[in-house]
């Protein structure tokens, strides 16, 4: 490790990808640079980060063999992937020896809502809270609360990116935002305290302030949006951390928070 200083134990939300991957037909990003298993595996040790959490992107759609590599060379290392609904169980109990925790519903910038009520979907939900995975969804605030009851009222662990996905105009009303906090009163919702550059304009000070008072920490994760797709020449993971260290000033609840982390995803 090249760092001289620890960063937060866990970062729960990255990316890895390369080029020449196939993509979903409609992809709302069509990568131009690779950003492998490697680059991320030093960047986590150039700023002292122990674990990494791997997020599948939107654009591979339910192409997950890059990031299931990863995970079979790396047991620091634990993903979400985006399945197709009518996947097998022998399937899903394969991903879950190599690492993946959880499904992932990448939905903002895309049309439509999955159709929870069907019967793919339902099974799907079921298998995911046998085998005590988590649903990690990331969509439009409105869409947020539109499935996160769903999600919920089916038995799943439900983990919602980046606050919510609020906007400065509602700032705590967001939709996204308040399904958020209603969830995270069932017992089974994690909110990541991540990307607040995809919400520009929100005081996100304040609503990470509002989460910790009604979480707490032990309903909070601290992800960095490695590399920050469309975003890559302007964010760095130093401001991920600075912007942690603003949101959460307590050294201490910041500790807590990658424990609740490490929990989550398997690696305590």
């Amino acid at each position: 490790m090249s760092t001289t200083t620890l960063g937060p134990l866990v970062d729960t939300h990255a990316h890895i990808y390369l080029t020449d991957q196939p993509l979903v037909g409609d992809a709302s990003h069509r990568p131009e640079r690779a950003f492998t298993t490697e680059d991320y595996l030093r960047t986590l040790d150039d700023h002292g980060v122990l674990f990494g959490v791997i997020a599948a992107p939107s654009f591979l759609g339910s192409y997950n063999d890059y990031t299931l590599d990863a995970l079979t060379r790396h047991r620091r290392l634990r993903a979400t992937a985006i399945v197709e609904p009518d996947i097998d169980l022998h399937s899903l109990k394969a991903m879950d020896a190599a690492g993946i925790v959880g499904i992932r519903f990448s939905l903002r910038g895309y049309s439509g809502l999955p159709d929870l009520t069907t019967p793919s979907y339902q099974r799907l939900l079921r298998r995911v809270a046998d085998l005590g995975w988590h649903v990690h969804l990331y969509a439009e605030g409105d869409r947020i609360a539109a499935l996160a009851p769903q999600l919920l009222k089916s038995g799943v662990n439900l983990v919602i990116d980046h606050f919510g996905n609020p906007n400065p105009a509602d700032g705590e009303n967001a939709p996204g935002f308040q399904a958020a906090l209603n969830g995270i009163q069932t017992g089974r919702c994690w909110v990541k305290i991540s990307g607040p550059y995809r919400s520009p304009g929100c005081d996100h000070g304040a609503l990470a302030a509002t989460l910790l008072r009604q979480a707490g920490t032990e309903r909070l994760l601290f992800g960095s949006d490695w590399p920050f797709v469309g975003h890559e020449d302007e964010i760095t993971f130093q401001n991920t951390l600075d912007w942690f260290d603003s949101f959460v000033p307590d050294a201490a609840a910041r500790d807590e928070i990658g424990r609740t982390a490490a929990r989550l995803y398997r690696f305590a």
